[in-house]
């Protein structure tokens, strides 16, 4: 499957973000994808919970999601919406959502992200995204016809357990679209997505976000860049760099079979009992 994925530097203006999402899609298809990927947070990149709550919506409503429903069925091709930031009917937190959208238009997986960024990366640099979003609590493995694609969020990538349950469930892609910190970003993105890679024997498509974001309210932004496809065998296949655009590639699931024979590694998990 000729593969697409597209990098961008998103604002909080969700109308914007769709305009350059829709002219990188229409990219991605006239270079031959019938299968495009956007990074975390597509709909709008912000650090401002008042600004997310004026400007986000329940999924319903969404416009971005919208669009690139739209997209989807004008081209006729599988579309991954890497993440869209999205409001609850339930609780004042938000989603964190990825949606892979079908030829027809039609929605076919969602997933929630599991894995919350309350970290520290430095004195300067700390997130509490659990405070303004409801963890995900369901691994998500979708059937696209070409491929067999488990859904995950950016810092999930930290957690291999659950990439190993999606492979040993039949996933032949993981998908890791990402808003990731530029400095954890330089020490970790690459060996965290080939170290996913390597340990499932499966495709990783990780679309991201890049630069330094537009933001009209609420705190600077910066993220790494650097989406990445690595092959089954640990290969890394695209690498974007740090300028906004498209990546291409090919999806051969020929490669997933044939790293899974020559170390099949998801045949070899153990019970283990302790430590006590």
């Amino acid at each position: 499957m000729r593969t697409g994925l597209v990098q961008i530097t998103a604002s909080d203006d969700p109308a914007g973000n769709l305009a350059t999402l829709t002219d990188q899609i229409s990219e991605a298809v006239a270079e031959g994808a019938g299968f495009v990927l956007t990074p975390e947070v597509s709909n709008c990149l912000s650090t401002s919970r008042t600004h997310q709550r004026e400007v986000l919506a329940l999924e319903p409503d969404d416009t971005v999601l919208s669009g690139l429903r739209n997209e989807a069925s004008r081209h006729g091709i599988w579309l991954l919406a890497g993440s869209l930031a999205l409001k609850l009917p339930d609780e004042p937190r938000f989603a964190n959502r990825s949606i892979l959208i079908a030829p027809d238009g039609g929605i076919a997986a969602r997933y929630d992200k599991i894995h919350m960024f309350d970290v520290a990366i430095s004195d300067e640099e700390t997130y509490r995204e659990s405070d303004g979003y409801r963890p995900g609590r369901h691994a998500v493995l979708a059937d696209a016809g070409f491929a067999r694609i488990g859904l995950t969020i950016c810092y999930d990538v930290r957690f291999p357990d659950l990439y190993r349950r999606l492979a040993t469930a039949g996933a032949d892609v993981l998908t890791v679209p990402s808003a990731f910190s530029p400095v954890s970003g330089a020490a970790h993105w690459h060996t965290l997505l080939r170290a996913r890679a390597i340990e499932t024997g499966c495709w990783v498509l990780a679309p991201a976000q890049t630069g330094d974001h537009p933001l009209r309210r609420g705190r600077p932004r910066s993220t790494y860049g650097h989406g990445l496809a690595v092959s089954p065998w640990g290969q890394v296949v695209l690498d974007m760099g740090v300028a906004p655009g498209v990546g291409m590639l090919d999806i051969d699931l020929g490669a997933v079979a044939e790293a899974r024979r020559r170390i099949p590694a998801l045949l070899h998990g153990r019970a283990i009992s302790g430590p006590d």
